[in-house]
C-alpha cells in the first residue's frame, strides 16, 4: 500500500489506513520505519475494534495474545463495500 498509495488515491480514495493490535507508539514507529507518510496508522491496543468486527485471533501459543487476522476493507460513506480476509498461512 505504501508503494501504491499515489495510484490508490488517484482512484478517489480519501484515506488509506493500517490498523493493528498494537499501541499508538508502536504504530507510529512502524509507519515511520516503513516511510508510510501517506498511510494513517491506527492502533487497536485492546483489540476492541478487532473483536467488534469478529476478526480477532488467539496468538497466545506464540506469546502474542489477542491479535487481528489480516484483512483489507473498503468503506464508502460509512458502509463496508468490500471485506477481504487473508486465509491462515496465506501471504
Amino acid at each position: 500500500f505504501v508503494v501504491k498509495a499515489d495510484e490508490i488515491k488517484a482512484k478517489g480514495v480519501d484515506t488509506i489506513a493500517c490498523m493493528a493490535v498494537n499501541d499508538a507508539f508502536v504504530m507510529g514507529a512502524w509507519g515511520e520505519a516503513q516511510n508510510a507518510e501517506e498511510i494513517l496508522m491506527l492502533a487497536d491496543g485492546n483489540a476492541e475494534f478487532t473483536k467488534l468486527i469478529g476478526l480477532e485471533m488467539d496468538g497466545s501459543g506464540f506469546g502474542m495474545g489477542t491479535r487481528s487476522q489480516r484483512f483489507a476493507i473498503i468503506v464508502e460513506d460509512g458502509v463496508v463495500k468490500y471485506l477481504g480476509i487473508e486465509a491462515p498461512g496465506e501471504i
